[in-house]
């Protein structure tokens, strides 16, 4: 039974759920992924910086987004 609920754990943790192919995270995750606080993130969607889809009241981030932004201001 542990080892049920490690594998479970593991699994809510690593793996996201797909919809039509595209990976939707939380803000807490964009918020580890780039290293911000919840503060800067806000502010990130308020500017219009990082785009996002808000069900209910729950914020997703799709994944291609956030990979699209970085790539577009990565500065050499």
């Amino acid at each position: 039974m542990v080892g049920i609920k490690n594998e479970l754990l593991y699994i809510r943790e690593y793996f996201h759920p797909l919809l039509k192919g595209e990976i939707y995270l939380s803000g807490e995750q964009i918020c580890q992924m780039l290293h911000i606080s919840k503060r800067t993130l806000q502010q990130y969607r308020d500017d219009g910086l990082i785009p996002f889809i808000k069900l209910e009241r729950k914020i997703l981030f799709r994944e291609s987004d956030i990979v699209k932004v970085l790539e577009d201001n990565y500065q050499r």
